[in-house]
């Protein structure tokens, strides 16, 4: 069984788009959990009304505490073997998940793959994401310099319930998972675009941050790993 969990923050203008490219692909027994960081607004009615129609559509609230806290918020909502992690306002294209899950049910607990990043509008702006920010394998690397990117990534479910719940004070969802992976399980960077990656100015990911923060937020992983030991 398949999970894709999607975590949201006012995402009405790209939402719909975005789980008409995910749906196609999976099977009548897979399910879409959907956790919503701001309820009460068009996303909510946009995600119960598709619910309404297709039951593997699940809707949540999340805990209002940011997008880590609503990641872990629906991946602790899936019920499936393989997870995919899904942002809001992307396209999935139509090869995703069969390729993702040759991957995965060969036994490797991650696979991320490459993306086309476009503007709002779909425009192709690069067509490679990893070869943008020289995404590759490696724990010290990926440590430093994170090239994990959650809208990309996939899971089996062995590596979710080592990596849950996440600790206080990481960075991203994203990192801990990858860092987790490296570090206990088998990992694949698939060099093929399999998504739209929208960067539309009001993405969560690529905002700057200063070098004290970053310091911070690799004590805290450091901290975290050591307890997972």
């Amino acid at each position: 069984m398949i999970s894709v969990c999607m975590a949201v923050y006012h995402g009405e203008k790209y939402i719909e788009e975005q789980i008409s490219s995910v749906l196609p692909q999976l099977g009548a027994g897979d399910e879409l959990i959907i956790s919503d960081d701001a309820p009460g607004g068009e996303t909510q009615r946009i995600a119960e009304n598709l619910s309404s129609q297709d039951h593997r559509v699940k809707y949540f609230e999340g805990t209002g505490a940011g997008v880590v806290r609503n990641f872990e918020n629906a991946l602790s909502k899936a019920s499936g073997d393989y997870i995919f992690l899904c942002d809001q306002d992307d396209v999935w294209l139509p090869e995703k998940v069969k390729k993702v899950m040759r991957e995965l049910e060969s036994g490797t607990a991650l696979v991320i793959h490459d993306a086309k990043v476009t503007d709002g509008c779909l425009n192709e702006i690069n067509a490679s994401f990893f070869g943008e920010h020289g995404s590759k394998a490696g724990f010290l690397r990926n440590f430093a310099y994170n090239s994990y990117m959650g809208c990309c990534m996939a899971v089996r479910r062995e590596l979710l319930s080592k990596a849950l719940p996440f600790p206080k004070g990481i960075p991203m969802h994203d990192q801990w998972l990858g860092l987790i992976a490296e570090r206990y399980f088998e990992t694949k960077f698939l060099n093929e675009s399999l998504i739209l990656y929208r960067r539309h100015g009001g993405n969560v990911t690529g905002e700057k941050t200063g070098l004290t923060q970053k310091l911070s937020w690799r004590f805290s992983l450091l901290k975290a790993l050591a307890r997972k030991r």
